[in-house]
């Protein structure tokens, strides 16, 4: 059977404290773990388990993703992070088919879920309502750090929310949406600072009574990857991913490391004045290269 996950992952999580931004470094997985990526091929136990023997799983139990990780996570390209979590075991992280409403902007942030369907009439005197719908206690939910994110099908009609349902938001001082389905009174919220950042499927004025939210604090589909509350959606203008929240800050320290190590293969490339894939990918070399540099600098 084939493994899903990376090894160096598991190696590399296996002793994190939830409590803490930063996972401990391990000194048996940087041999893989440093500009290594394993093909497809590789990611069968038994060529892992001859690599590495000793290494036990680790736990995937969701944890609470602290600001400091989040504020690191956007200071990354979104591609960069997607080639990490892909990495480290989450190949289907991508939100297939969301657009960002307000460019130039980068999130991370914590997913306070939300899941609408179709309305039946069997099912009307079911539905809830009000103050108390899904909706109204999943923007409840959200603050500084957390994002709303719905799934409505991908329906491009119907929309999740207005200016005035998203008041909520603005009020808690939210990050933002993602919706997996339309969105409506962009010029408004644009207009009245809701300071909210908003990817969604499409841009509509369509309304209900096409959709009902249902349900929040569950799993949801957005774009065909799989959101759990408190995973950490990360997006930019080429679009958004999802990561697994007990994978974050192992993903913000990898992630990083990589980013630095291909702006300074850049840096050869230019002065060097060759082909990139002299140096790109970048290989193990460039990874201790850079880390030489970095404490020959104090950096």
């Amino acid at each position: 059977m084939p493994v899903i996950v990376n090894i160096t992952a598991l190696s590399y999580c296996r002793n994190f404290d939830s409590k803490s931004s930063i996972p401990p470094n391990s000194s048996k997985v940087s041999k893989l773990r440093r500009g290594t990526h394993l093909p497809a091929s590789s990611l069968y136990r038994n060529e892992i388990e001859t690599e590495m023997t000793d290494i036990p799983t680790f736990d995937m139990t969701p944890v609470h993703v602290p600001d400091e990780v989040l504020e690191g996570l956007k200071k990354l390209p979104t591609a960069t992070v997607y080639g990490t979590v892909r990495n480290f075991g989450s190949p289907l992280c991508v939100c297939e088919g969301l657009k960002a409403f307000t460019p130039g902007q980068r999130m991370a942030a914590r997913a306070r879920t939300l899941r609408f369907m179709p309305p039946r009439a069997d099912l009307a005197a079911d539905t809830i309502t009000g103050e108390g719908a899904p909706e109204y206690v999943a923007m409840g939910k959200c603050g500084p750090g957390d994002v709303l994110v719905a799934d409505i099908a991908g329906d491009v009609k119907t929309v999740v929310a207005g200016d005035v349902k998203l008041l909520q938001l603005k009020m808690n001082n939210a990050d933002g949406v993602v919706i997996n389905g339309a969105i409506r009174d962009l010029g408004v919220l644009e207009d009245e600072d809701y300071g909210l950042m908003i990817y969604a499927t499409a841009r509509s004025l369509h309304g209900g009574p096409t959709a009902s939210s249902a349900e929040e604090d569950v799993q949801i589909n957005v774009g065909g990857a799989l959101v759990r509350p408190g995973d950490v959606m990360v997006g930019d203008d080429d679009g958004v991913i999802v990561v697994p929240s007990w994978m974050a800050a192992a993903v913000l320290e990898h992630a990083t490391e990589h980013e630095e190590v291909e702006n300074y293969i850049k840096t050869k490339i230019e002065a060097e004045n060759v082909a990139p894939g002299k140096y790109y990918p970048p290989q193990p070399e460039s990874f201790e290269e850079w880390k030489r540099i970095k404490k020959e600098r104090g950096l």
